[in-house]
């Protein structure tokens, strides 16, 4: 199987989608718009922001996503960051173009991407043996030049709260995770401020359920939502997020075999790796945030109201952790 849609995990997205369900779609007018003969769906499971179904046909398997999230200027940019990433070297989806040569179409009013399948299995958690090669991964992405084609007009910072996100703290029911999170971003910031820091283009969202396992053994990496230019630091660090934690704590094995594999591709001096453990930490909060504004505010979710506390255990894990990097 593949997974193709919006990770579970990836806290930001404040819309929800509606969803488009396999009824919907007009097979007569997808098979016409890319020339394809003797189509047949399935629907996907795991997104949680598009629909995307497996689609077969006489010229081979393909992900079919409706952008149900999306407009058509921010499916176009979807759509050539995944093929500036996948001409640049990534192991990721293939986009195919339309008979027209346009990178999206549009079914219902809605945008729609085809990609080339990718054969593997998503795993959670990625297996340790397998966190070296998301490492690199993850640093071969940070060398991309920011000017390669799609990539020009990617955000800068698309991962980070907004002013507007940091003025609604004080406002939180919770009144002690408001404090806690105000002080803890308020000693980000001033850390942050402290050290030189360099800007790559960053995938933002590098959780296990974005990374395919191939038959192989080989990783291939998924879903350039949130893809932006930033600090790769805070990237690595939402990575460990998404591959190292487990039961709510960061795991130094898992932490340092993630960490070894970047360091393959990317040097790193003792200056970097101690502001490491500051970028974990900033990612945390970052996700902590989004899990309460969208949970308690947004869409409340009673069931889903105290997912933030995990944030919380989480970084009081990471210090310990991080020096446990070899």
């Amino acid at each position: 199987m593949i997974g193709a849609g919006k990770s579970p995990q990836s806290e930001g997205n404040e819309r929800v989608a509606n969803y488009t369900t396999i009824d919907r779609i007009d097979l007569p007018a997808v098979a016409r718009s890319y020339g394809l003969a003797d189509i047949r769906l399935e629907p996907l499971s795991g997104g949680a922001a598009n629909s995307s179904f497996h689609l077969v046909s006489a010229s081979g398997e393909f992900v079919l996503t409706i952008l149900d999230n999306h407009d058509a200027p921010s499916a176009g940019c979807l759509a050539a960051h995944t093929q500036s990433a996948f001409q640049q070297g990534m192991p990721t989806s293939e986009i195919v173009a339309a008979v027209d040569g346009s990178l999206i179409t549009e079914l219902e009013g809605r945008p729609v991407i085809l990609k080339k399948w990718i054969e593997g299995t998503v795993v959670q958690p990625l297996p340790l043996a397998l966190l070296p090669e998301a490492g690199r991964l993850l640093g071969r992405l940070h060398t991309f030049s920011p000017q390669a084609p799609g990539f020009s007009d990617i955000p800068v910072g698309g991962r980070r709260l907004s002013d507007e996100h940091r003025a609604a703290i004080p406002d939180f029911a919770d009144r002690a995770f408001a404090a806690w999170l105000t002080e803890r971003l308020d000693r980000v910031d001033r850390l942050e401020a402290s050290r030189a820091r360099s800007v790559a283009v960053v995938h933002g969202d590098l959780f296990d359920d974005n990374i395919i396992v191939r038959p192989d053994g080989r990783l291939s990496v998924l879903d350039w939502e949130t893809v932006s230019l930033d600090d790769p630091l805070l990237d690595l660090g939402m990575a460990a997020i998404g591959l190292a934690k487990v039961d709510g704590v960061l795991v130094p094995e898992r932490f340092n075999a993630l960490v070894t594999g970047y360091r393959e591709m990317v040097p790193m001096s003792d200056t970097t790796t101690a502001a490491l453990a500051t970028e974990i930490e900033h990612a945390a909060l970052i996700i902590a945030f989004h899990r309460y504004h969208r949970h308690n505010i947004r869409f409340p979710d009673p069931d889903k109201s105290t997912l933030h506390i995990e944030m919380m255990g989480f970084v009081d894990s990471v210090e310990e952790a991080a020096y446990a990097l070899s």
